[in-house]
């Protein structure tokens, strides 16, 4: 029986982006329920089905899986490749998404993911030059160690897991936002970027028809947008 995955607007939803990442990368068959953001604000449709009322939230038979942490565990315990299998940078990879997990609160704040948009919010405060910079460290770093030792791919452990799931959301939102990393950094982005998954979410992002205002850059940060 294959998985269910509810997820949210494409266009908008970094966290249902960041799930279905996740399913896609095990290649194991999955129905997609994609639940309006709009409907849930007005009526909290999220609930029917999802225990915190959010996406996403993966359905295996009777097994209710809400949260990506929670999912890309689950996930990994049923199909490898997920997570890296030498342990040490399976532990790196591990931290790298919990770190993203838990943190990065100015970037999801000040550079809210619109996959159609292109726009420039400079100057950026401090807290979200510092989260950028991270980001770029944690990226060039993972590369450095790990990149080269674990096979082809290109991407942070070599072939697509759960680390470039964790990071995907932020690979739009760099595009969108006109972030530009030098080096292996700038590099790893394009090639995230380029990825058949990444992609895949992208054209069916681009044919949404619901517009979300709350998440449209343009009315968000309407006062810093440069022409």
């Amino acid at each position: 029986m294959a998985y269910t995955l509810y997820i949210g607007n494409k266009r908008y939803s970094s966290w249902s982006l960041r799930g279905w990442l996740l399913a896609r990368a095990t290649n194991a068959p999955f129905d997609e329920k994609v639940v309006s953001l709009n409907a849930n604000e007005q009526k909290g449709v999220y609930k029917e089905f999802s225990p915190s009322g959010l996406v996403p939230c993966l359905v295996d038979g009777d097994t209710v899986v809400w949260d990506t942490m929670s999912i890309a565990e689950y996930l990994a315990e049923r199909h490898p490749g997920l997570w890296p299998p030498d342990a040490k940078a399976r532990a790196w990879a591990r931290s790298i998404c919990a770190e993203m997990h838990s943190g990065f609160r100015s970037l999801r704040n000040e550079m809210a993911m619109c996959i159609h948009e292109r726009v420039d919010v400079r100057p950026w405060s401090d807290g979200l030059a510092r989260d950028i910079a991270r980001v770029t460290v944690i990226w060039n770093e993972t590369l450095a160690r790990f990149g080269p030792k674990v096979g082809a791919g290109g991407l942070l452990f070599g072939p697509f897991g759960a680390a470039d799931a964790f990071y995907g959301p932020v690979a739009f939102r760099f595009r969108t936002y006109g972030v530009e990393p030098e080096g292996a950094s700038g590099e790893y982005l394009r090639t995230l970027l380029a990825h058949p998954y990444m992609q895949e979410w992208e054209r069916a992002a681009l044919a949404e028809t619901e517009r979300v205002e709350a998440d449209e850059p343009r009315i968000i940060y309407k006062d810093k947008i440069r022409a």
